[in-house]
């Protein structure tokens, strides 16, 4: 169990959740899940971060998390990065179940449906963790009702870093409520320095066409196509050029577009 020093009574903060962890798988050294309990009250629209916590100081440390678990869960998953020194991934790593994590009552971000516009596919890049709310997407029927295809694309320093994202999609197909789409979900993982099928990183293999070749998928068709971004700054800055360079126009929750970035998240 992690060691409470100087705990603030989660009881005395504003607009905080205390949830018990039930649930946590290490994939890497660098990776890991975990599940928790979910408030009655808490509602967030798939795609959605939240401010997550340790009740471990006098002033607990908070920091954007994707939820990677779905709105209709029991539960709320996330998938993080091990950060050496991190002044909350130090912490959070360590957890067990039974273990009490903090969460901020207001979820939000970017990466929400209602922030596109109607389109026929949905590409999904991600790189490490960024996955994370595109599990949560993933799971959601209503990305199956808006659009007709989902191709999913992560990127990753080497293969066991894919683990997640596999184990996924291989339960996405077993799943009673979301099994049945999964026909319309492609899911293409790459990796940047191990060797693997495909290699290299996203925008590279998109521009080149190497991409559209290795799949059979049509290239971009900015009044068909919406794109949804999210991973590393300098991924996140390379992406949405690509994305304007493809014809697409960024978005907002108030003004829905053909892409969108959550420039919340840093992996």
């Amino acid at each position: 169990m992690i060691a409470a020093k100087n705990q603030t009574h989660p009881a005395k903060m504003d607009n905080v959740f205390a949830q018990k962890v039930t649930e946590v798988k290490h994939y890497t050294d660098r990776l890991f899940k975990f599940r928790m309990t979910r408030p009655e009250n808490f509602r967030f629209r798939s795609g959605e971060f939240v401010m997550i916590g340790l009740p471990d100081a006098d002033k607990p440390v908070f920091r954007a998390y994707s939820i990677a678990s779905p709105f209709w869960d029991e539960e709320l998953e996330f998938f993080s990065i091990k950060v050496p020194g991190g002044p909350l991934t130090e912490h959070l790593q360590k957890i067990r179940p039974g273990d009490t994590v903090l969460m901020r009552k207001k979820a939000t971000g970017t990466l929400v449906l209602d922030a596109l516009i109607p389109g026929r596919r949905l590409f999904l890049l991600a790189t490490g963790t960024g996955i994370a709310p595109f599990a949560s997407l993933i799971r959601d029927p209503e990305i199956y009702e808006k659009f007709a295809q989902i191709i999913l694309i992560q990127t990753t320093r080497n293969i066991a870093e894919l683990g997640y994202g596999k184990e996924l999609l291989e339960n996405l197909r077993h799943d009673p409520l979301i099994g049945e789409f999964a026909d319309k979900l492609c899911f293409y993982p790459m990796t940047t320095r191990e060797k693997s099928p495909h290699m290299g990183r996203i925008t590279e293999a998109m521009l080149s066409g190497r991409f559209f070749a290795d799949t059979g998928l049509a290239p971009i068709d900015k009044e068909n196509d919406r794109m949804m971004i999210c991973g590393s700054q300098a991924m996140l800055k390379d992406c949405a050029a690509m994305a304007r360079h493809f014809g697409l126009e960024e978005g907002a929750n108030n003004a829905p577009a053909s892409f969108v970035v959550e420039k919340a998240f840093v992996d």
